[in-house]
């Protein structure tokens, strides 16, 4: 048995706290907002995952050092905007070689950092891994069966997470490439919300396989030439990740986008569907670091002019199919090229 401590309580933390605890281990939940842990307290149960019911032997508390004292493993699982402020929170508890794995995407505007940067910055004593993965929370706390894969610096400390989380209906692979996983984590909800807006325009299954296949396209000459390996990014954190979140309405960047698509803005959009949405934070670091390593990605260009420019969503997608003539993929030689 492992002391886990889950830093975050909105859906995805809540779920996974679950999903340990059924696994055995001793289980503590922190949230910045005092009213939800008094009222998760009451009713054992989470707002927006009303069928899961949280085990009385779940510690749920606002206390960030009791969160965190004596625990085996962390899991910061708080929107991707406020990890630098929690990890700030978390430094005076944080013990030398103490394992954090982070389960949140995004990847941060200011500085163009992964959020296991922003954690091994702030936290420079702890042992920062990550997982990620197709995993929507609404599923996983209903058992349904989910693939993650579990991201570190050592083989060690990989596969000792994958022992902690692994069960019959949540399966954990193990990869080296850190930088690869969070990269295709955050960048997919980029394409997803242009996924959304296409969705909300009426366009049919052939665009969404287009910005599926073209979608990844982008996301792995990025990921890349900034360091990731090739292969994570047609496995389960990026292609994977990027397939569930597009086609899912649990997906709340598809569904941001279908409401973009409808004719709202950014702000109603994000009214509407009430939780963050990830792929609104990650857009301008999108298209930021592809302007950095002068990789090009149009769907995420025009994702961000729909988004912070007033481009209306048709206009974009007439924009996207009817850009210059192309290969598909440049690394393939003709037989008989043009003398």
């Amino acid at each position: 048995m492992a002391k886990v401590g889950v830093i975050g309580s909105g859906t995805w933390g809540i779920a996974l706290a679950v999903l340990l605890h059924g696994n055995g281990h001793e289980v503590a939940v922190w949230s910045a907002l005092p009213e939800e842990i008094s009222e998760m307290k009451k009713t054992h149960r989470h707002q927006n995952l009303p069928d899961l019911i949280l085990a009385e032997d779940i510690v749920l508390t606002e206390d960030m050092e009791e969160a965190m004292t004596g625990r085996d493993v962390l899991v910061t699982a708080v929107p991707s905007v406020y990890v630098r402020s929690t990890a700030k929170r978390m430094n005076p508890f944080c013990r030398y070689g103490q394992v954090v794995v982070n389960v949140a995407k995004g990847i941060e505007e200011s500085t163009l950092m992964t959020l296991s940067e922003i954690l091994e910055q702030e936290l420079p004593m702890a042992d920062v891994a990550v997982l990620s993965g197709p995993s929507h929370a609404e599923e996983v706390s209903r058992g349904l069966p989910t693939t993650c894969v579990a991201g570190a610096r050592t083989q060690k400390t990989a596969e000792y997470l994958q022992g902690i989380f692994m069960k019959d209906v949540f399966r954990v692979y193990t990869s080296p490439d850190i930088l690869g996983i969070e990269l295709g984590g955050s960048l997919k909800n980029v394409i997803a919300l242009a996924a959304g807006i296409a969705d909300g325009l009426g366009c049919g299954d052939n665009t969404k396989a287009a910005l599926i296949t073209r979608g990844i396209a982008e996301i792995s000459r990025l990921g890349t030439v900034m360091g990731g390996k090739f292969q994570t990014f047609y496995g389960l954190s990026g292609i994977g990740d990027l397939i569930v979140t597009c086609a899912s309405m649990h997906s709340r960047n598809r569904r941001a986008g279908i409401l973009i698509g409808q004719g709202k803005t950014m702000e109603e959009a994000t009214k509407e569907v009430k939780m963050v949405v990830e792929g609104i934070y990650s857009a301008r670091a999108a298209l930021a670091l592809s302007e950095k390593h002068e990789v090009s990605m149009p769907i995420v260009e025009q994702v961000n002019e729909v988004l912070f420019n007033g481009k209306s969503a048709s206009e974009a997608v007439k924009d996207l199919m009817l850009r210059d003539k192309t290969i598909e993929s440049s690394d393939i030689p003709w037989d008989r090229p043009v003398e």
